[in-house]
């Protein structure tokens, strides 16, 4: 008996607990409700919610409110009221609760926005600052930037040395083909033909890396630079998107709609867009043969009418903390229309002796598609300590039919005639990379990799002349190119980084294999050969707003398919172009010092460079009964030292004025078929943006641009100065976005070249003219309306 009694007491102590616990269960409560911004109506995702105990005033339980504003929370307490807070709100207590019912709703609880709270967290918020590292600049961005809700691309127009135009256009040191990198990895959400970094908002951004002269590590065919976007790791981001409308004139329209949706695992992300696009070009030649006085004149306008559609899908999948997996695509089409006319006269002793004209009809399907898959891992001793590998596969392809009809409308002539053109087209690159990267210690770090790429390029082309009763293809004009080079690259680099001072000694080795055939006359091109590109950046802190960078980079510029394939363009039978070949790269050994200093509100970068570039490609001109063939040529050497400086400065909140400067001298040393191309010249360009910040939230962005006439291996390209200007307007405190822009105001930004010799004189001129946009985007969730890019895709 005495044995069974503490059972007995214990079976009785947990039949009591069950019912007390029953009891409580009984009495429970479930508050539900959904949260709104009350100026917006949009919903409130992650406000906290709290159950206040009404005598004590003691918080009970919380919660947060979800991706889509919604809570609900289980409580039981007899006598409370719930308080419902979020940063930059008023706090709402609610009291007014009926505690007889077991399910309350709250239904939809409107927050204001509380102003004075807004500014106290503006006075306390962390500032952001720029770091400068050994070969790169390091933007951290603080909470007065992630704190707005603006977007990836409002945050980089914060970082010295970017600038973002109104139309959403990146470029760096003044300069554009910027590569922008996500977490050290290509991205379809930094791809120049989307504006998926509208989906990217500033509270998702920890830092912003800023690389001008990039070491062994990247590709030693460089771009102006590149931008690295160092994304937080935060469990949560809930859902952004944005949809814009866009018009213009010449032609210009399109919608789209981006997506962007962060959880705890995976980052969801989609672009869909459609349009139609004109871009007219106004064309002027003239060729006068000196020795027999006759002259060929050309004018018109060529057209491409281009209808587009495209869509993006893709995910990172975080796999836990330390491995990520991304997954991505990219479809495209395009639907090309190419009506053009050019007009033609010819002279004998300046005497008009007859004209006609030549209409062309182009039509041409465009197929485009891009998978990437990335996989990165992050090492649990240093986050820095990473290995990356990705794999990318892109293909284009075009399918192209020519009409030309050629009728004289004075005159007697022999350029009456009928042709046809057919192209088949088709481009795959694809491109492996491992890189590895290992902080040794807070002063040494490795870095190690390689990289392979492919590109495979067909060219079926055929030129068909009537002949009266049927079209013949023209055996000399017809042929197909095939196009196939293979990089394989592989590079090491080293760097101590001390507090004020570092050190960094990279090499690359890259073997070329390409190889170009004619198929139908078995004209091959065959070239081999390793280069080793070394690179050197050291960097001296002087004070916290001055540093001083200097580098060395041998860099390698590869012929384009266009510059290799020989087919002639039979668009203006006078004035053709056509590729070569037997085309070699061509090197450059690129020296740079750089002074990067703030001063008050202003930020300066200073540089003094030299270049050493040889096998120099140029375009040449050869003229012979009165047609311009042009060429490309290697011919020699040119030295280039040069002057860098810009600049952005903002006295006052509401102005900013960015600007860059460029001079340099060159001197080049060459000749081709027995001809001296020695000479040497100077040039110089500069840019100059104010932007302006007026109440009412418009802002107004005006652009100078001015680039002077320089000489070239014949003969001089004219200067010209050309202006852009935008106005923008945000209205639903942002969420929405309108947008007005003029891309050359004046219609003054031209091409126009002379060559001028004993024998010949030739004259080219070409103009885009002015261009209108209008665009109106609206940002949902914790997005911001997406900037419209009214450039080419």
């Amino acid at each position: 008996m005495k044995n069974r009694l503490p059972k007995i007491v214990l079976l009785i102590l947990v039949l009591l607990g069950n019912y007390s616990l029953m009891g409580q269960q009984k009495n429970a409560h479930i508050v539900l409700g959904e949260i709104k911004d009350g100026s917006t109506q949009t919903t409130i995702p992650y406000a906290t919610i709290s159950v206040v105990n009404a005598a004590t005033k003691q918080i009970l339980s919380g919660t947060i409110s979800n991706d889509a504003g919604t809570f609900s929370i289980k409580t039981t307490a007899t006598d409370f009221y719930v308080e419902i807070s979020f940063m930059g709100f008023k706090t709402k207590t609610i009291k007014d609760i009926d505690v007889k019912q077991s399910r309350i709703n709250l239904g939809t609880v409107i927050l204001e926005e509380d102003s004075e709270q807004l500014a106290a967290v503006e006075v306390r918020a962390e500032v952001s600052k720029t770091q400068f590292k050994l070969d790169r600049k390091v933007f951290n961005v603080g909470k007065d930037i992630a704190s707005t809700g603006v977007s990836a691309l409002e945050v980089l127009n914060n970082v010295p040395s970017v600038n973002v135009n109104i139309e959403g256009e990146v470029s760096l040191r003044g300069s554009g083909g910027v590569q922008i990198l996500i977490d050290g990895k290509p991205s379809v959400l930094a791809d120049d033909s989307s504006n998926a970094l509208g989906t990217i908002t500033a509270d998702m951004i920890e830092s912003i890396e800023v690389i001008t002269n990039p070491s062994a590590k990247y590709d030693a065919e460089g771009t102006a630079g590149l931008l690295n976007i160092i994304l937080k790791k935060e469990e949560k981001r809930g859902l952004n998107g944005s949809i814009s409308l866009n018009t213009g004139t010449p032609d210009n329209h399109s919608v789209g709609v981006s997506l962007n949706r962060r959880t705890e695992k995976f980052n969801l992300f989609t672009q869909l867009g459609g349009g139609y696009r004109s871009m007219p070009r106004d064309n002027e030649n003239s060729n006068l043969n000196k020795e027999n006085d006759s002259k060929v004149e050309s004018y018109g306008t060529n057209y491409r009418n281009e209808s587009f559609f495209n869509f993006i899908l893709g995910t990172d999948y975080h796999i836990d903390d330390y491995n990520v997996l991304t997954l991505s695509g990219n479809v495209a089409y395009e639907w090309e229309d190419q009506p053009s006319r050019t007009n033609y006269r010819s002279f004998d002793n300046d005497v008009l002796n007859s004209e006609w004209y030549r209409v062309e009809n182009t039509q041409a399907l465009n197929p485009k598609w891009q998978y990437e898959f990335n996989y990165k891992k992050e090492f649990k001793n240093n986050k820095e300590h990473t290995l990356l590998f990705s794999a990318l596969g892109r293909f284009f392809g075009k399918d192209t039919d020519s009409d030309f009809n050629n009728a004289t409308t004075f005159g007697t002539n022999d350029q009456d005639q009928l042709q046809e053109t057919n192209t088949d087209f088709q481009q795959s690159d694809y491109t492996f990379k491992l890189d590895y990267t290992n902080p040794i210690t807070d002063e040494y770090t490795i870095e190690a990799g390689s990289q392979y790429v492919i590109n495979d390029v067909g060219n079926d082309y055929e030129v068909r002349d009537y002949n009266g009763t049927e079209f013949v293809a023209d055996p000399e004009l017809t042929n197909n190119f095939e196009y196939n080079q293979k990089v394989l690259a592989v590079y090491g680099t080293g760097a101590f980084e001390g507090n004020n001072w570092g050190l960094k000694l990279g090499l690359r080795v890259e073997n070329t294999d390409l190889k170009t055939l004619l198929t139908n006359n078995n004209q091959e091109n065959n070239q081999t050969y390793t280069d080793f590109f070394p690179s050197l950046h050291t960097s001296y802190k002087v004070t916290d707003d001055f540093s001083v960078q200097a580098g060395y980079s041998k860099r390698i510029y590869r012929p384009r398919l266009w510059d290799l394939n020989p087919f002639f363009s039979i668009r203006d039978n006078f004035n053709i172009r056509a590729g070569n070949p037997n085309l070699l790269p061509e090197y450059t050994n690129s020296f740079e010092v750089t002074g990067i200093y703030k001063i008050g509100k202003a930020t300066m970068n200073s540089s003094v460079y030299h270049r050493y570039t040889t096998d120099v490609m140029e375009r040449i001109a050869i003229f012979d009964d009165n047609v311009t063939t042009t060429t490309p040529f290697n011919i020699g050497t040119k030295n280039t030292t040069g002057v860098e400086v810009n600049g952005k400065y903002s006295p006052i909140k509401w102005l900013t004025f960015n600007g860059d400067f460029n001079w340099n001298y060159f001197s080049r040393e060459g000749e081709y078929n027995a001809q001296n191309f020695d000479f040497d010249g100077d040039s110089w360009s500069s840019r100059v943006t104010s932007k302006i910040g007026f109440p009412e939230d418009i802002d107004l962005e005006i652009t100078g641009n001015y680039r002077s006439s320089y000489k070239t291996v014949q003969g001089e390209t004219s200067g010209f100065a050309f202006a852009d200007i935008g106005l923008r307007k945000k209205i639903l405190k942002g969420k929405a976005v309108i947008n007005l822009a003029v891309r050359d105001l004046f219609a003054s930004r031209i091409s126009e070249t002379i060559i001028d010799n004993d024998t010949t004189y030739q004259y080219s001129f070409g103009q885009r003219g002015r261009f209108f946009t209008l665009g109106f985007s609206y940002g949902f969730g914790k997005g911001e309306a997406m900037t419209y890019s009214g450039k080419r895709r």
